[in-house]
């Protein structure tokens, strides 16, 4: 009853508003939809598995190693070198270096990092700090070994008062003999910062907003092309089955027709995507069922769903749901950067090649014939997920809470 009454509500007031700005007449359900992907934004959450989130000392540290060239084996690469603030947290390019078991892949945004379920395109990790951990260790990013980088930080005097700092020890303390122990402090302190990395709000979060308290006035000013895409996005073109909740992704994985064949150019074979990935998790000691859980695994559900994964013949080429805010500035897209801009990502999906997909269980995705307006009016939308060009792309807040992930 509250929906409908909403919607009467809106109606009444569109019927009433005679400026330019015009809102469409968007129905309960749609309202609804629209409403779920909101507020923005979410709580802040913490990681269970990690006790160094919401620790100051902690999300310092994080930050300083993020920019540390000496995390890699040659002193030359830092996190940010990939990971680049200026430009969304990403780096622009198509694809950077292949990991083994992996093609080449498209560097991910690190905004609102916190709020995903698995990491990596293919969900080759189940926490932010496994996450870190990865490109610390892998040939051809920043190619450490386990020992080497926990002598370095041994050696390093800053580093090593840091990392003390941030796990609440004592100056002077020897850090742990176990070489594992200490990279994976490295990890969880890079966790710690990334995990206060925010989106800032979009014209997108005013408008929905407008529409929560039944404001006509202020969600008229949304870009009428915007609203027709919205409506595609979440009624005809089924976008939102996918991109679901406020950070507009399910977590989860889906095949979306984007072949998972790797050019010869780039080394050529096949990205199996979450296949691999399954097959990397569970081969892996870095994981929330693993001995580095901070709190109690057992009663941690995502260490229970980590142990209980299995592979099945699906999985292969599906590759991780993304979420879509800032990815305006993002580009380029999907896990082998092979589209440059979103009129192709739409493209994509207006000509979808259906025979390409999987086959078994439900087939969610289809063919949506767009018309050139429907495309344009879809792209416009999506372009409202992100701020405008020269405003601030990201904001980091270090504060605590009590809740879980």
């Amino acid at each position: 009853m509250r929906r409908a009454a909403l919607g009467l509500l809106l109606a009444a007031g569109v019927a009433a508003a005679t400026a330019a700005p015009r809102l469409l007449d968007f129905g309960p359900d749609e309202i609804a939809a629209i409403l779920s992907h909101g507020p923005w934004p979410p709580p802040p959450v913490r990681d269970p598995a990690n006790a160094l989130e919401g620790r100051p000392e902690a999300v310092a540290f994080g930050r300083r190693l993020f920019h540390d060239r000496r995390l890699s084996a040659d002193g030359r690469v830092a996190c940010a070198g990939c990971h680049v603030p200026a430009t969304g947290f990403s780096d622009r390019r198509a694809t950077a270096s292949a990991r083994r078991g992996e093609g080449p892949r498209n560097t991910p945004t690190l905004l609102d990092v916190a709020q995903q379920r698995w990491f990596g395109w293919g969900g080759a990790t189940d926490s932010l700090w496994a996450a870190s951990m990865v490109p610390l260790l892998a040939t051809g990013e920043m190619a450490h070994t386990v020992p080497a980088l926990a002598s370095r930080v041994r050696a390093a005097p800053d580093l090593a008062a840091g990392w003390r700092r941030a796990h609440g020890g004592p100056p002077g303390q020897e850090l742990p003999a176990d070489d594992e122990v200490v990279v994976v402090g490295l990890a969880k302190a890079l966790a710690a910062w990334q995990a206060t990395i925010v989106s800032p709000r979009t014209p997108f979060d005013d408008f929905r907003d407008a529409l929560a308290r039944g404001d006509v006035k202020a969600a008229a000013q949304y870009p009428l092309a915007a609203q027709r895409g919205l409506r595609l996005f979440v009624g005809e073109a089924r976008c939102s089955v996918c991109h679901v909740g406020p950070r507009f992704s399910n977590g989860e994985f889906a095949d979306v027709g984007v072949p998972f064949f790797v050019p010869a150019a780039k080394g050529g074979g096949v990205d199996s995507g979450r296949h691999a990935g399954l097959r990397a998790l569970q081969a892996s000691r870095i994981t929330r069922a693993g001995p580095h859980h901070d709190g109690d695994a057992a009663a941690d559900p995502r260490a229970l769903l980590t142990r209980q994964l299995t592979m099945e013949p699906r999985h292969f080429g599906e590759f991780r749901v993304p979420g879509l805010r800032q990815l305006g500035h993002t580009a380029p897209y999907w896990h082998d950067g092979s589209a440059a801009t979103l009129a192709e990502v739409v493209r994509h999906y207006s000509l979808l090649d259906e025979d390409r997909l999987h086959a078994d269980g439900e087939r969610i995705l289809r063919r949506l014939n767009l018309s050139p307006g429907q495309a344009a009016d879809l792209e416009a939308f999506l372009r409202t997920l992100s701020t405008p060009a020269g405003s601030g792309r990201q904001r980091s807040t270090a504060s605590p809470s009590t809740q879980t992930r």
